[in-house]
Parts: C-alpha cells; sequence; structure tokens
C-alpha cells in the first residue's frame, strides 16, 4: 500500500498527499486530498504554468490526470485497501483553468460491486465547472 501524509505548512496544510518519489503524479502534481464534513473526498491543486497549454490555460492532459485522481480518492472506501486500474474515464470540458487558480474534484461512487466501482463527479474552480467525468476502476483482490 502506498503511504499517505498529512501536509504540515502552506495552503494545504492539514491535507493529505501519496508520498511518491518520481511518478508521474509528483511530476504533474501535486495533487491532495481530504474528507469534506460529509464524508466525501475533496482533492484539489493550485495551477501553475506547467499545467497550462501554449493558448494560457490548462492543458486538457492535466484536468484528466487530476480527474483520474480524483475518481480513486472518490473510490478510496469502496477499495477496501485494494489495488485497481482506471478502465474506463470519459470526459466533459466545459471551461478553462488559468495560472494561480484553485482547482477542486469531487464526486461520488455510483455503483460498487466485488470488482468494478463506477464514479462520477466534476473538476471545479470556484463557482465554475471545468469538467465532468466518470468513469469505471477494477479492482483486484488483495495479494497475500
Amino acid at each position: 500500500m502506498v503511504a499517505k501524509r498529512t501536509v504540515t505548512e502552506g495552503e494545504f496544510a492539514g491535507w493529505q498527499m501519496y508520498d511518491l518519489h518520481d511518478t508521474f503524479d509528483q511530476v504533474v502534481g501535486p495533487f491532495y486530498f481530504r474528507p469534506d464534513p460529509d464524508g466525501r473526498m475533496r482533492c484539489a491543486f493550485r495551477a501553475e504554468q506547467k499545467h497550462m497549454n501554449a493558448g494560457q490555460r490548462m492543458h486538457g492532459g492535466c484536468l484528466m490526470t487530476f480527474a483520474d485522481i480524483a475518481l480513486f480518492q472518490t473510490a478510496y472506501q469502496e477499495m477496501e485497501g485494494s489495488s485497481g486500474v482506471t478502465v474506463q474515464l470519459d470526459s466533459t470540458f466545459v471551461d478553462a483553468a488559468r495560472v494561480g487558480d484553485l482547482v477542486e474534484a469531487t464526486g461520488e461512487v455510483v455503483r460498487a460491486g466485488k470488482s468494478l466501482i463506477f464514479v462520477r463527479g466534476q473538476i471545479t474552480c470556484g463557482e465554475r465547472t471545468l469538467m465532468t467525468f466518470s468513469g469505471v476502476i477494477r479492482k483486484f483482490d488483495r495479494r497475500g
């Protein structure tokens, strides 16, 4: 299981992040997460220049990566400590983020079976919806 750590300083103090080194998540992120008061997971990051495309709007690939991270955080309780892979991720781009924007994602598990978890969610910047997404995670049994 991948180790998580709680951020102790800065804008995301109190949020958690994965303690990963030299992974795609860390190169593109960092991405942070914490539960809302209702128990649903919230993911967030601050938009930087490295997240922009040539038009100075957030690159769609960055939003897709963030949606994939949010997919797993939303399904965290259903994963029950198992690992998994994304088998489907659909998205609709609605608006753009710019450098300095706080980008957040929330979602819900629509259905969870023994091996498949269906999730839908949205990525926002303040009151603006940047993207909606839905996806399916294939959960693997724990190895002994």
